[in-house]
């Protein structure tokens, strides 16, 4: 059973910084491709990144390249976000999602509870 924890959300400033992290409850370097989804208020849920399953690939949706940066860790098991320049429409739920295989498909199997990240203007 693959469970998935995030953590680091929390509120910040316009053009502030913030990491998410995503604790995996199973061995997901070369097993599994990960990746950060997000929804806001009203909206529907929508991509943000992901990467392959050995790190070796990234994507990004348009709205947040160049701003953000996912990673994975090996060792530690765990995928990051780090955020930069954040915006107020960057304000949303962030969660953490895996699939079993090389690339993060469009609806992954598994997810975690979210995180809230809030961009105060």
């Amino acid at each position: 059973q693959v469970q998935l924890v995030e953590s680091g959300g929390g509120l910040v400033h316009t053009g502030g910084s913030l990491r998410l992290s995503c604790a995996a409850s199973v061995r997901m370097f070369m097993s599994y491709a990960m990746g950060w989804f997000r929804q806001a208020p009203g909206k529907e849920r929508e991509f943000v990144a992901s990467t392959s399953w050995n790190g070796g690939s990234t994507y990004y949706a348009d709205s947040v390249k160049g701003r953000f940066t996912i990673s994975r860790d090996a060792a530690k098991n765990t995928m990051s976000l780090e955020m930069n320049s954040l915006k107020p429409e960057d304000t949303a739920v962030y969660y953490c999602a895996a699939d079993r295989g090389m690339f993060l498909s469009s609806s992954p199997n598994y997810w975690g509870q979210g995180t809230q990240v809030t961009v105060s203007s």
